[in-house]
């Protein structure tokens, strides 16, 4: 008799050990197939993206937001986005100032101001030269990038390195001189007068 409740118990044990098991896969199987969805989702905005027309699309909103945007150079480096704005909100409505920075933060000392309306560039343009915190302003219309248009620039000797040509130094192999060591050659020059020598 204690044989089969042992039996029973062993049984009951691994009826529930293998339900344990089964919902373990179940919760898995659910995850992948998440996993999939997600990656599906992904796949077809990075899709969306290498799209030729919507890349096409995106290069002519860039095209047209940069119309309505001008470069401002030497920007004093304590200006804030706020005084920028101020000081363009005569030419129009401001949409956006982006002050450039490098990877501490620091800024770079120029920003780019988009407006809402095109014509507001030509009055931002009037600006050129004007002061803003004691430093005068360099306006211009902001240029469109076009990717892959890259101008090769070739790479500028330093003057205080040496000459380094891309082929390893390869000696000139030694020529025995054929008038013994330390023997040069004389050869008769024609006398003629040389204030000079």
């Amino acid at each position: 008799m204690e044989g089969d409740v042992e039996m029973a118990a062993e049984e009951e044990g691994a009826a529930l050990e293998l339900d344990d098991m089964k919902k373990r896969l179940k919760e898995m199987e659910d995850e992948a197939a998440a996993l999939r969805e997600m990656q599906a989702k992904v796949e077809q905005e990075m899709g969306a993206v290498q799209d030729p027309a919507a890349a096409a699309a995106s290069q002519t909103n860039r095209e047209e937001v940069d119309s309505r945007s001008v470069f401002v150079g030497n920007v004093d480096y304590s200006c804030t986005p706020e005084e920028v704005q101020q000081h363009f909100q005569s030419c129009g409505t401001v949409n956006r100032v982006t002050i450039r920075t490098n990877k501490y933060g620091q800024p770079k000392g120029y920003a780019y101001v988009e407006f809402l309306e095109p014509e507001a560039v030509e009055q931002a343009i009037l600006l050129n030269e004007s002061e803003l915190h004691g430093r005068q302003l360099k306006v211009s219309a902001k240029r469109t990038n076009v990717p892959g248009m890259k101008q090769f620039r070739p790479r500028r000797s330093n003057p205080y390195m040496g000459f380094r040509s891309r082929t390893p130094y390869m000696p000139a192999p030694y020529l025995y001189s054929p008038y013994g060591y330390g023997k040069v050659p004389r050869f008769r020059v024609p006398m003629r007068y040389s204030p000079y020598f």
